[in-house]
């Protein structure tokens, strides 16, 4: 019997010549692959590695506007989260490739873009950055790889967006966007450039209460009624102006403009212009909306990655101030003209006047 149990203890259990012969397959399959990708990510690495990176200087503070905090923190949380995956898991998830953005949401600053943006994203064939990159503005030097790098992963036929609106206003933007690919598609979205102004105003006065009266900025002299154009909020709406410096570099067809107000009160109709716009399938409708009333504006039934309704933040749908109505007027007045050009250039009316 001892002798019986020691034979047993001496000898292994031999598999199957068929279960053997599979679980050398699996071996061997397992080290190709794992010194497959590691040589992909290496020689990658070691390409990206040819010439010195630029030196990652914070934005100039002249280039933040009031109440309008750098986005750097959460550039690199994104890059750190990004490329915390190797490239055996990057496999294994069939996480696509990084890509520069076929469509960018240029404009404009209190215009709805960041509604825009978080709808799209329902599109299964939509994949966005979240924070604003300010590439085409504010860390053009840092190149397009540290441009690339901050974007999702894609898969074949997904499309890569990003979205910050100071690009409408920055004079360099078009060329250097252009530069980067001349069949970008660009989305503006647009607002009453009043409404827009005082909602300006609200944010900046939510993080800086001891700013001057939103009327007494309006003016450079008040008894006169000269308005002050240098003045950010102000000159932001001017959007005939600026949009003749894109026409410079881009057809007028390839620009999508948005209505901020009807982003509001028919959702699922803007996006569906959008997603036309984009060559998508109109996958988001009616039914992913809900209105909030308290909040005055649409939100999500589901939004991307989650079952819950999903409204956006805080910051969004302030209480604006009780602004004089003859400075509104007056406003109204002046942007007027303006309006009525880039109803012509775009061959929309906004209804603003």
């Amino acid at each position: 019997m001892g002798q019986r149990l020691n034979r047993c203890l001496d000898v292994p259990v031999a598999l199957p010549p068929l279960r053997r012969r599979l679980l050398l397959l699996f071996i061997m399959l397992f080290l190709w692959l794992y010194m497959f990708y590691s040589c992909a990510g290496s020689c990658a690495g070691l390409a990206t590695r040819g010439s010195p990176a630029p030196p990652r200087a914070a934005p100039p503070l002249a280039q933040l506007l009031p109440g309008e905090p750098g986005e750097e923190s959460s550039l690199e949380e994104q890059r750190a989260a990004s490329d915390a995956a190797g490239p055996i898991s990057s496999f294994f998830n069939g996480s696509g490739t990084k890509r520069l953005p076929q469509a960018i949401i240029i404009g404009v600053k209190k215009g709805g873009t960041r509604a825009l943006l978080e709808f799209l994203r329902v599109h299964p064939d939509v994949r966005a950055v979240g924070a604003e990159p300010h590439f085409f503005d504010r860390n053009y030097e840092r190149g397009l790889a540290w441009y690339r790098d901050l974007m999702p992963r894609t898969l074949e036929g997904q499309i890569t967006m990003e979205k910050t609106p100071s690009y409408f206003v920055t004079k360099e933007a078009p060329a250097r966007i252009s530069s980067m690919s001349k069949g970008t598609k660009l989305i503006v979205v647009v607002r009453d450039p009043v409404t827009r102004a005082i909602s300006d105003y609200t944010q900046t006065l939510s993080k800086k209460p001891d700013i001057p009266t939103f009327e007494s900025l309006t003016f450079k002299n008040r008894t006169t009624g000269l308005i002050d154009t240098s003045w950010s909020a102000i000159q932001i709406g001017i959007y005939a102006k600026h949009l003749e410096n894109w026409l410079l570099y881009f057809p007028i067809g390839q620009i999508l403009f948005v209505s901020g107000e009807r982003l509001i009160s028919d959702p699922a109709g803007e996006l569906g212009r959008v997603q036309d716009f984009l060559g998508l399938k109109r996958i988001i409708t009616d039914k992913h909306f809900y209105f909030n009333k308290t909040k005055g504006f649409p939100c999500l039934k589901k939004a991307e990655g989650s079952s819950k309704p999903h409204c956006l933040g805080k910051t969004k749908g302030r209480t604006h101030p009780n602004i004089d109505q003859e400075v509104v007027q007056r406003l109204r007045d002046f942007y007027r003209p303006f309006n009525m050009k880039f109803y012509q250039m775009t061959g929309q009316d906004f209804g603003w006047d």
